[in-house]
């Protein structure tokens, strides 16, 4: 019999327990549970480094608070995570994120409170596979575990044409983004990189061998070429036009 290994990741430990004990009663599944993203990394990585991956991650929407959003170039939760020495706080959506980037063999569903059209677009875009309510049946559950190792994505029916919204809404403004990266200089496109990398006015400068006022002028042709009027503005932006931060080990 060919089992399925089910890693349950939920910081509300009596009901990560719960659900992990009615899978485990499956002939056909194996489950364990984690109450983090960071711990879940961890047992992810754990388990590859042992030739026996997970197939089917199980990630509670709200782990650690309000998700941090997944925007094309953002940092992925493993770095946060590593940053913190393993503890730092990761997201049920960006937790999906970084599972599809360390692991992308790995499906991963969504379990939500409620259903949330713009969170559910977010988490597909992340990778995920399913998003299902909490509080379905066991059956439910466990066709949308099978689905996925099949290669399905599930969502509710009452979520389809709200998701189908948000994500042609999402690709409109990836589009428009990509259109206005696209008019900036080689030079200005570089000092955007150094913005989503977090340097500021003196880092760029150094890194680009630019004068401070140079490199003010270039962060201002920026701002203006994008139409934002703050940093944080354009490297959100950015981000949404799949544009990276600089490789800053590559300057050290």
């Amino acid at each position: 019999m060919v089992r399925i290994r089910v890693l349950v990741v939920d910081d509300h430990r009596i009901f990560a327990e719960s659900l992990a004990a009615a899978l485990a009663a499956e002939p056909d599944v194996d489950v364990s549970a984690a109450g983090s993203g960071p711990a879940a990394l961890r047992c992810l990585d754990r388990a590859a480094a042992d030739g026996r991956r997970f197939d089917v991650l199980l990630a509670d929407a709200d782990l650690g608070g309000a998700p941090l959003g997944v925007l094309p170039g953002a940092r992925p939760a493993v770095a946060v995570a590593s940053e913190h020495g393993g503890d730092g706080v990761v997201d049920g959506i960006s937790l999906v994120s970084a599972v599809r980037q360390s692991q992308p063999s790995v499906r991963t569903v969504v379990l939500a409170e409620k259903d949330d059209p713009r969170r559910a677009a977010l988490a597909l875009q992340a990778g995920a596979s399913g998003w299902v309510a909490k509080d379905c049946s066991l059956s439910r559950l466990l066709t949308v575990i099978r689905g996925v190792l099949r290669d399905e994505t599930h969502l509710p029916p009452a979520l389809l044409t709200g998701v189908l919204r948000e994500l042609t809404a999402a690709r409109k403004h990836r589009t428009e983004s990509e259109r206005l990266v696209e008019s900036l200089t080689p030079r200005e496109r570089e000092v955007l990189r150094c913005m989503v990398a977090g340097l500021g006015r003196k880092a760029v400068a150094e890194r680009l061998f630019l004068s401070p006022h140079t490199v003010r002028t270039h962060m201002q042709n920026v701002l203006g070429k994008l139409g934002v009027h703050s940093t944080l503005a354009a490297v959100a932006l950015a981000r949404r036009a799949g544009v990276g931060p600089v490789d800053l080990e590559a300057a050290s």
